[in-house]
């Protein structure tokens, strides 16, 4: 039986993951959020592979999940789900009123299965739409 933990890790273990999963074809220094250090970052991790990270950015009562990434051959079974339940679950515990993230739009049904929708226009950076989707925690 596999072992699976969430826990909090650095900005630096995130890296990685990242740039394999989001952007392979650009520079590592591609996947790296200017205000990183700041961020609170959590990884999945099952056994002893990080599988899974997501990144948190608190502003006031508003904070912006950001490089939400899961390993692809670990993609579809689920480790994504339980890594943003327990984001959710960070958010409100830090009293966090409104979470948001700039998701890919062909992810956008994913999102919407935890309570966030889509807000605002749509927008396209490196040939990928993206939408800004929030939730009141």
């Amino acid at each position: 039986m596999s072992n699976i933990k969430i826990v909090p890790i650095t900005a630096a273990q995130t890296w990685d993951l990242r740039h394999r999963v989001m952007w392979p074809h650009k520079p590592l220094a591609y996947v790296i959020v200017p205000n990183d250090e700041q961020g609170q970052h959590w990884g999945l991790w099952l056994d002893d592979e990080l599988i899974s990270v997501v990144s948190l950015f608190v502003e006031g009562s508003s904070a912006q999940f950001r490089k939400f990434a899961t390993d692809t051959t670990h993609q579809g079974k689920g480790y994504g789900t339980l890594l943003l339940k327990r984001l959710i679950a960070e958010a409100k515990q830090q009293h966090i009123q409104t979470l948001w993230c700039h998701a890919r739009c062909s992810a956008s049904t994913f999102y919407q299965g935890f309570g966030l929708q889509v807000v605002g226009e749509v927008f396209v950076k490196d040939e990928i739409a993206y939408c800004k989707m929030q939730m009141d925690v």
